[in-house]
């Protein structure tokens, strides 16, 4: 099983949290947005969230936006006494659900069509205490980019990014799901059925839209633009 490790998992503090309350960081696996939004106008991301090993609590997704980027940091409140700490080992090799929600990103502002950056926490640290560093320290990776405009934006595509698996139907058409989610209807066909490989635990980006005509038997697509 391919491993996945959590910040932690513990982390000891966090503005406005009580003193019975931990933070527990986590990582995107997923990212949906709009490619084209309103200026100063807040918009919906879609997050597949990998949940931390220190129990489950109150979801935050962690967000912040300057005048290059909108960035999620996302991590999970626990209550201390309802936190249960799994040691590393376990963590690296017990496959935990992800977390499928829904983030407003501010509104973003821009006098002219430009391009903001959507960053996400995707890299986690090894526990090597019951404390580890904070939130804002868990490596922030780039998923792909925004387009801000004053008026009229192009509502047609839905940009995504994240780490996938492939799976093939019996039929053999090729689809793509994000790490973690194992719900009937998670898994995205991929428009160019030619070009499958390598895709397994990939990071991918591209774009979902609606094909001109059906692949699979579906118009909603996934285009596939890198993979690394």
């Amino acid at each position: 099983m391919r491993p996945f490790l959590f910040a932690g998992i513990c982390i000891a503090a966090c503005t406005g949290c009580g003193p019975d309350s931990q933070v527990n960081s986590a990582t995107v696996q997923w990212m949906e947005w709009p490619a084209e939004v309103l200026s100063r106008t807040p918009f919906t991301v879609r997050l597949v969230v990998w949940q931390a090993g220190c129990g489950f609590g109150a979801f935050r997704p962690g967000v912040s936006a300057d005048q290059s980027a909108v960035t999620f940091s996302p991590y999970f409140l626990v209550e201390k006494q309802n936190a249960i700490c799994l040691p590393e080992a376990l963590v690296q090799d017990i496959a935990i659900g992800a977390l499928d929600t829904a983030a407003t990103a501010p509104g973003l502002a821009a006098d002219y069509a430009r391009s903001f950056e959507m960053r996400g926490s995707a890299e986690v640290f090894r526990a090597i205490s019951a404390v580890v560093a904070p939130a804002a320290d868990v490596p922030v990776r780039t998923f792909g980019d925004v387009t801000v405009r004053p008026a009229t934006p192009d509502a047609s595509r839905r940009n995504a990014a994240g780490t996938v698996v492939k799976t093939v139907d019996t039929q053999g058409c090729v689809r793509v799901m994000p790490v973690g989610l194992y719900r009937p209807g998670a898994a995205l066909v991929l428009e160019d059925q030619a070009d499958t490989t390598g895709l397994s635990y990939a990071f991918v980006r591209g774009y979902i839209h609606d094909a001109a005509s059906a692949v699979c038997g579906q118009t909603r697509v996934f285009r596939l633009l890198s993979r690394n």
